[in-house]
C-alpha cells in the first residue's frame, strides 16, 4: 500500500501499488508532455529567429550585390559614353586603322594564297613523282612477270618436246648444241666433251676446259638434270649437289655447275643463276637458257686472272729446280765444317727469297756473293763436291751460277 499526500490540502491518501503506479504514470505523461511542448516552443522560437538572421543576411547580401552592379554598370555608361566622345572626335583615326588593318590582312591573305599555290603545287609534283615511282614499279612488276612467263613456257615447251619425241632431244643434247652454235666463234681453242672417265665410280656429263700459252686458266663440270612431269618421286636440285661436288674434284675442275629442269616452281632456281657456294664451293645452280651466260662470266673472269696464272705455274716450275737443288745440298752439307754451314744458312736465306718473288733475286745475288769465301773453304775440305755436281738437276740454279761468274 502507498500513502499520498495532497499538497494543498495536507490529506493522506492510501492507494494500492496498481493504483499509485497508474497516478505515477499520469504525472510522467503529463510532465513529460509538457517538457515536449516547451522544447518545441524552444525549437520554433529559435528556428523563427534563425529564419529572421537568415532573411536580415540575405536582404544585407542583396543590397550590396545591388549596389555593385549599379555602380559597375553606373561605371559602364561613363566609358561607354567616353568611347562615344572619342569615335565621334576620331572618325578620321579610326577609318585610317581600319585601312591599315584591312591592308594589313589582305597582305596575310595574298601571303596565305602564295603558300596555299606553292603547297599545291608540291603536292601536285609529289602526286606526279609518286605515279611515275609507281608506272616504274608496275613495268618492273610486269617485265618480272613477262620474263618468268617466258620462262615458263620455254620449260613447257622443251617439256612438250621431250613428251612429243619419248624424251629424244635430252637435255645434255640441247646443251651440247647451244655449245656448238658458238664454238668456233666464242671459243675456238676451248675443250667441251662428255666425261666418259668413271673408273672412280661416277661421271658428270659434260667438262669445259680452256688454256692459254699451256696454262689452263679455266675448267667447269657440268650436271645436267631433267625429269618428266608424270614422274612420282620429284627429285630436288640439292640432292645432287654432293655427288656433282666430288666428280668435280676428282676430275680436277675448279668450277661445277648444274643445269637444272627440277623444282619447276621453285622461285629461288628461276630467278636466274644460283650460287650455292654456302654448300659446296664455286658451284652454282641454272636453267637451260643462262648456259653459255654461265661460261661467258666464269671464263671472263678467270682471263682477268691468266696472267697471275702464268707467273705462278713459272714460280712453280723455278721452286722444282730449287728443291732438286736443295736435295743435293742435303746429301753432303753433314761432312761441312762450321765455314760450310754459315754457306749453306746463306743459301736457305736466298732460296727463301726466291720462293717469294723474282724480284728478290738481287737481294739474293748479293747473299750468294758474301757466301763465296766460305764456299771456298767448303769447297777445300770437300774435293769431291763440285757446282756441277750440286746442279745436275737444277738447270735454273746452273743458270744462275753461269750469272754469277
Amino acid at each position: 500500500m502507498r500513502e499520498i499526500k495532497c499538497p494543498n490540502c495536507g490529506e493522506v491518501f492510501v492507494v494500492d501499488e496498481s493504483g499509485y503506479a497508474q497516478i505515477v504514470q499520469q504525472i510522467r505523461d503529463k510532465e513529460f508532455e509538457k517538457e515536449v511542448q516547451r522544447r518545441e516552443k524552444d525549437f520554433m522560437d529559435k528556428k523563427e529567429s534563425d529564419l529572421k538572421l537568415a532573411r536580415m543576411e540575405q536582404k544585407e547580401a542583396h543590397d550590396k550585390e545591388l549596389s555593385a552592379k549599379e555602380a559597375e554598370l553606373s561605371e559602364k555608361d561613363r566609358v561607354i559614353e567616353k568611347l562615344k566622345a572619342q569615335i565621334s572626335g576620331n572618325e578620321t583615326e579610326k577609318k585610317l586603322a581600319v585601312s591599315e588593318a584591312v591592308q594589313e590582312i589582305e597582305k596575310e591573305m595574298a601571303k596565305k594564297a602564295a603558300e596555299i599555290t606553292e603547297l599545291k603545287s608540291r603536292l601536285s609534283n609529289k602526286e606526279t613523282e609518286n605515279q611515275l615511282k609507281e608506272k616504274s614499279l608496275r613495268e618492273q612488276y610486269e617485265d618480272k612477270l613477262k620474263l618468268k612467263d617466258e620462262q615458263i613456257e620455254y620449260y613447257k615447251d622443251f617439256k612438250a618436246k621431250q613428251s612429243t619425241k619419248m624424251v629424244g632431244e635430252s637435255l645434255e643434247r640441247h646443251c651440247l648444241n647451244q655449245f656448238n652454235s658458238l664454238r668456233m666463234t666464242a671459243f675456238p681453242e676451248a675443250y667441251f666433251e662428255k666425261d666418259n672417265d668413271a673408273h672412280t665410280g661416277s661421271k658428270g656429263d659434260f667438262i669445259f676446259r680452256e688454256s692459254k700459252d699451256g696454262v689452263e686458266f679455266i675448267s667447269i663440270m657440268f650436271e645436267m638434270k631433267n625429269e618428266m612431269e608424270e614422274t612420282a618421286a620429284k627429285h630436288k636440285n640439292e640432292d645432287f649437289f654432293k655427288e656433282l661436288d666430288k666428280d668435280r674434284r676428282e676430275k680436277k675442275c675448279e668450277y661445277a655447275v648444274l643445269v637444272s629442269l627440277l623444282e619447276i616452281d621453285n622461285e629461288l632456281y628461276n630467278n636466274g643463276i644460283v650460287d650455292v657456294s654456302y654448300r659446296y664451293e664455286k658451284m652454282y645452280v641454272i636453267r637451260p637458257q643462262f648456259f653459255i651466260p654461265i661460261i661467258t662470266l666464269l671464263r671472263n673472269a678467270a682471263l682477268n686472272s691468266l696472267k697471275y696464272r702464268q707467273e705462278l705455274e713459272i714460280a712453280r716450275h723455278q721452286q722444282v729446280d730449287i728443291l732438286h737443288f736443295e736435295e743435293n745440298m742435303n746429301a753432303f752439307k753433314e761432312g761441312f765444317a762450321r765455314n760450310y754451314r754459315i754457306a749453306s744458312e746463306r743459301f736457305k736465306k736466298a732460296v727463301e727469297e726466291i720462293d717469294k718473288t723474282i724480284l728478290h733475286l738481287q737481294k739474293t745475288k748479293e747473299a750468294l756473293l758474301s757466301s763465296e769465301n766460305n764456299l771456298r773453304l767448303a769447297n777445300n775440305k770437300a774435293d769431291d763436291l763440285s757446282i756441277k755436281k750440286l746442279t745436275k738437276n737444277a738447270p735454273a740454279v746452273k743458270e744462275m751460277f753461269d750469272g754469277l761468274k
